[in-house]
């Protein structure tokens, strides 16, 4: 059995029950390949770590910007949990190295590792809470998330990536930016789509996603990564 020692080393924290941790790090494809594991997969936790992540950056913003709005403090938030941020962030806590997948997951590291690895770090959040308490959870939060609340306000990280791409390309280059569908393949139910953001006819970037204003946001965030617009 896998021993995390040194990723709770790696998080400052120490499970009383390793089966909780070790359950936030299993994703449902590893329970379908062993099916004798003895655990669940890390969904329900991943329900639980939203919800103690939303609150505990909430509260934090509550206090910190007393003076905001609350559509200016939801921008902010959404920054600092949603799926790109949270996928980040646990690259650098190297949940990569410790996370059971199945074979075929574990070699995919495209656009699906990011959202199984937000997933991850949310059931992490969860079984922190679970474990140890809200304020252990609010502590590592305070560590991992918030560390990156200034990073969110100096590159306007809030503002939603088409906007913030228009804004610019039209300050810089006085274009409007066009998104076109380049490919997309899959039955109705399971769409996928590569969009790519022009300006005129210049091809800036690509996105891909499962919707087709999922992939158009993708794309506008790697097209002012490719300007240096951010």
């Amino acid at each position: 059995m896998r021993d995390f020692s040194q990723f709770e080393e790696r998080i400052s924290l120490k499970f009383n029950n390793k089966d909780l941790l070790r359950q936030a790090l299993t994703h449902r494809s590893y329970i379908n390949e062993n099916p004798s594991f003895g655990l669940g997969h890390n969904e329900r936790l991943e329900f639980l770590g939203d919800a103690v992540l939303e609150l505990a950056v909430t509260e934090r913003l509550f206090d910190m910007f007393p003076d905001k709005p609350e559509g200016e403090l939801t921008s902010f938030r959404a920054a600092l949990v949603n799926a790109n941020m949270l996928s980040d962030i646990a690259v650098e806590l190297e949940m990569n190295e410790v996370l059971l997948l199945s074979r075929g997951e574990a070699k995919d590291m495209g656009r699906a590792r990011q959202y199984i690895l937000a997933n991850a770090f949310e059931a992490l959040v969860g079984a922190i809470y679970l474990d140890l308490g809200y304020e252990a959870a609010k502590k590592f939060i305070e560590r991992a998330v918030l560390s990156h609340l200034d990073e969110v306000l100096a590159k306007k990280l809030y503002k939603d990536p088409k906007s913030l791409f228009q804004e610019e390309a039209q300050e810089r280059v006085g274009v409007t930016p066009g998104y076109e569908v380049i490919r997309e393949w899959g039955p109705d139910h399971d769409k996928h789509f590569v969009v790519g953001v022009f300006l005129e006819k210049e091809l800036v970037a690509e996105g891909e996603g499962p919707s087709k204003q999922l992939a158009q946001e993708e794309a506008a965030r790697n097209g002012l990564r490719v300007r240096g617009w951010v």
